[in-house]
């Protein structure tokens, strides 16, 4: 009996070691050079520390709105491979319909939150670190 809870604990302390650190990164610039470099670093991240070992989302909001859609030819290719290793990406409607862009302007694989902000302020209350590119 001992020896099953010992191995009970052993297995979920294991698994409390190998879950995802999750990371919500803040994507407000309209510059695409910058949006690139951010979208870049989270594949560095990715590749340095593993995809298994943080988990990144990317709430797109006033200009940063404009790196989530489908035609941004410095972003979509890299927006795709990040979707394929498990990051989000999130586009604040308020700036979508500032921009003048509906939900056919984005990929599949973007999501759409009512706004940016509570969005970011939401995922922080779930533990979530800040992270701005």
């Amino acid at each position: 009996m001992l020896l099953a809870l010992l191995a009970l604990y052993g297995a979920s302390a294991h698994a409390a070691d190998t879950q995802a650190v999750p990371f919500v990164m803040q994507m407000t610039v309209g510059d695409s050079d910058a949006q690139r470099r951010a979208f870049l670093q989270i594949a560095k991240v990715l590749e340095d520390i593993g995809p298994h070992k943080v988990k990144v989302e990317v709430v797109a909001y006033e200009g940063g709105i404009a790196s989530l859609l489908a035609d941004n030819s410095d972003t979509a290719t890299l927006l795709a491979a990040l979707a394929r290793e498990g990051v989000r990406f999130k586009a604040c409607r308020i700036s979508m319909r500032s921009h003048g862009h509906t939900d056919a302007d984005f990929p599949l694989e973007v999501e759409f939150v009512s706004a940016g902000a509570p969005e970011m302020i939401r995922l922080q209350m779930q533990g979530y670190r800040y992270w701005r590119p």
